[in-house]
């Protein structure tokens, strides 16, 4: 199944809190940045977030975002904008920048 534009406009409009937002279409998906770090995406109208030590603490449900993918945690709730800021800074804490420039969405 893919991701619903309207799915992909509310989760950007609710990570709008951070300011250094880049998604990228992948394949009928989304890729998320915050400030040159993937640290997640938009699969299935579900926003996954890549599994690293510093977000353990937030006790999310894992998804396989796609069959053959590791498991990624689920942000079910995204109405709490602070919660979420917290829950991706948490993640890029342990994840590397990217080098490459492409186009934005």
């Amino acid at each position: 199944m893919r991701t619903a534009e309207d799915y992909k406009n509310y989760c950007l409009e609710q990570l709008r809190i951070l300011d250094k937002i880049t998604c990228r279409p992948m394949m009928g998906e989304y890729l998320l940045y915050y400030d040159t770090i993937l640290f997640g995406g938009i699969y299935n109208n579900r926003l996954l977030i890549k599994r690293v030590e510093t977000n353990t603490k937030f006790r999310l449900e894992e998804q396989i975002p796609y069959e053959g993918a590791k498991p990624m945690y689920w942000i079910k709730e995204l109405e709490d904008q602070e919660k979420v800021k917290e829950i991706v800074l948490a993640t890029c804490k342990n994840l590397p920048k990217k080098t490459k420039n492409k186009k934005d969405v």
